[in-house]
């Protein structure tokens, strides 16, 4: 693969069995969902995976399932680079790699404390570059435990050492986006929206497709969107306008609350999380996303989608 794939990347959920164990058979069949949802690529072992919460040799097989589940239909992107000191980074990343994913996810916020300037920034991903070569590298502006954006003039310095093909924005700024989209110009790079409010008008200013939680929700209609803004402005509008008032589902508990309307989706896995209990998912939480599937079904039928 030379390029990431345009389009819907989901941030994966990890469905898991009460005992904690990761549920393998219900990651399969919500694989199985994903591809029939139409999306381009699969971005595993991320904060919706609950990364942060699984050992490393779960990681690392959680990887290996997706990209071996997927068996070349889209490309598998994956992270898991969750430890402080770069020793531990790097054979984290070695060994998530070894999976066979298409690119590894660095999280920006691993490469310097929140106090530090961008040059030590620089100065960790040269040592990260240089002791693995030939792996292709994404970056990801994880929220947690802090998140860190990517000024126009580091993402530039990215874009030139020819390693990273995929950023995933959280910026949720237009300004941002257009001031990256100019600083990526040229290279290999392409940016993701994580954002459903401004997706369309990102889409405008040529980001290449959407990662973000709630292509756990509807991915179809992110699929859609992506492909067809430009032939049909009229109904793309009106698709962006549902995905902005949808995603203040997010509010609720995540990823919680997906895991629950995957289940009225007909996957076998239950609410289960190791980042929160599952149970901060109120019986109200649940009366919502009872509704927001119900008008999504509603919505397709009407949009003929």
């Amino acid at each position: 693969m030379d390029e990431m794939e345009d389009g819907v990347w989901p941030t994966m959920v990890t469905p898991f069995k009460e005992s904690g164990a990761i549920d393998y058979a219900g990651l399969e069949r919500l694989i199985a969902w994903y591809l029939d949802q139409g999306v381009d690529g699969l971005f595993a072992v991320c904060q919706s995976s609950e990364m942060f919460f699984l050992r490393l040799e779960e990681r690392v097989e959680l990887a290996r399932f997706v990209k071996k589940s997927v068996d070349g239909r889209i490309p598998v992107i994956a992270s898991g680079h969750i430890s402080d000191r770069l020793e531990d980074q790097i054979e984290e990343i070695e060994s998530i790699a070894r999976t066979g994913i298409d690119a590894f996810v660095m999280v920006t916020n691993r490469l310097a404390a929140a106090d530090e300037p961008d040059l030590v920034w620089i100065r960790h991903a040269q040592t990260l570059l240089e002791k693995l070569p030939g792996i292709r590298f994404g970056l990801y502006e994880c929220p947690y435990p802090y998140k860190r954006l990517l000024s126009p003039e580091l993402l530039k310095w990215c874009a030139s050492t020819g390693r990273f093909y995929f950023l995933k924005d959280t910026s949720c700024s237009l300004s941002d986006v257009s001031a990256k989209m100019k600083a990526v110009q040229g290279s290999e790079l392409k940016i993701f929206n994580a954002n459903s409010a401004t997706l369309l008008e990102s889409l405008k200013l040529g980001v290449s497709g959407f990662s973000g939680v709630m292509s756990n929700f509807h991915p179809d209609l992110y699929a859609w969107l992506t492909k067809n803004w430009k032939q049909e402005p009229q109904k793309a509008e009106a698709v962006q306008a549902f995905l902005s008032t949808t995603a203040l589902i997010g509010s609720q508990p995540y990823p919680a609350n997906a895991k629950y309307h995957l289940r009225k989706e007909g996957m076998p896995i239950g609410l289960d999380c190791r980042s929160q209990d599952h149970q901060t998912l109120t019986g109200v939480h649940k009366l919502e996303v009872d509704y927001l599937h119900s008008l999504t079904r509603i919505f397709r039928d009407a949009m003929n989608l």
